[in-house]
């Protein structure tokens, strides 16, 4: 068999073509998010989000309301709560995430065991790929258009807001509100991510794609780019070897993305550690010739990114 049925074969199949496209907008949504994630420190934050919208899928299967109304109200619902916890009390925002996340996270674990016997929401749990039906297309598409919609307009003052709040605040921008939008998208991303990885993996297309562009490229603009197209690949790569495998398509999505991390944490041109140490030991700096100081690794370059 060569390279081109290889890759023909799964594209015979309807439910093939659906879940390579749902992976594929989930992938980049998600990816695009990741980048001020990962920025902004709020990689727990995510997490909370995607096992809080739980309870709310529940319920939505019960009542045959689509399961992104749900997942959505929760989500927000979550957002609004780690928010509240942490403005009026003495609890800081680890702990108000861990309470929030926990106790709806549970919840839900709690109304799958008592739903009619007959409803399997096992795919709540560890996502259904391969079950994406075209009304869930639909809903996932709507959802994801909405969520670029908004980034593409705010990209810029979101952009300020992940490098410098108090910067945006002089120049007239509020800070909080840009938070509170980050997290709204935050929670609608979840929901784009839920049907394609489940709750449980949701946060690895939260949180690896940003991580891995973030070691990549010092530029935001193009961490942009690298992000959604790096997931976007791991994600097809991961769908094609869950049909020739016969495995998880979900975990293999999420798979594909950590094994590409970790060559990129390796490799990386310029921040992989392996690099690093090779290029350390070229140009170790001798007793007579030392080298300038230069600024430190992993930094973020704001200019031309606004």
């Amino acid at each position: 068999m060569n390279l081109i049925d290889v890759i023909m074969e799964p594209l015979q199949y309807d439910f093939m073509v659906r879940a390579l496209v749902v992976t594929v907008m989930a992938a980049v949504v998600c990816a695009l998010l990741s980048c001020w994630l990962v920025l902004v420190g709020w990689s727990l934050m995510g997490d909370a989000v995607s096992h809080a919208v739980l309870p709310g899928v529940v319920l939505a299967y019960v009542i045959g309301a689509p399961f992104a109304v749900g997942a959505l109200a929760f989500g927000v619902l979550a957002v609004v709560m780690i928010g509240v916890l942490r403005g009026t009390s003495r609890i800081k925002e680890d702990a108000s995430i861990g309470i929030v996340f926990t106790t709806l996270f549970a919840l839900g674990l709690v109304l799958v065991s008592v739903v009619p016997s007959q409803t399997d929401l096992s795919h709540i749990l560890f996502g259904n790929i391969l079950g994406v039906s075209a009304s869930d297309l639909w809903q996932v598409g709507v959802l994801a258009a909405i969520v670029l919609v908004v980034v593409l307009f705010k990209r810029r003052d979101l952009t300020l807001f992940a490098f410098d709040p108090t910067h945006a605040h002089a120049i007239g921008l509020n800070p909080k509100r840009l938070g509170w939008l980050l997290l709204g998208l935050l929670a609608v991303t979840c929901v784009v991510a839920l049907q394609v990885v489940g709750v449980i993996l949701v946060v690895a297309l939260l949180i690896i794609p940003g991580a891995t562009a973030y070691l990549l490229t010092d530029s935001f603009r193009t961490m942009l780019w690298v992000a959604p197209l790096t997931s976007a690949l791991c994600s097809v790569v991961g769908i094609y070897l869950s049909y020739w495998f016969d495995a998880s398509s979900g975990g293999l999505v999420v798979v594909t993305q950590g094994v590409f991390f970790g060559l990129v944490y390796l490799l990386s041109p310029r921040h992989g550690v392996l690099t690093r140490a090779v290029r350390t030991r070229r140009t170790r700096p001798t007793r007579r010739h030392r080298r300038p100081l230069s600024p430190p690794n992993g930094s973020i370059s704001l200019s031309r990114d606004l």
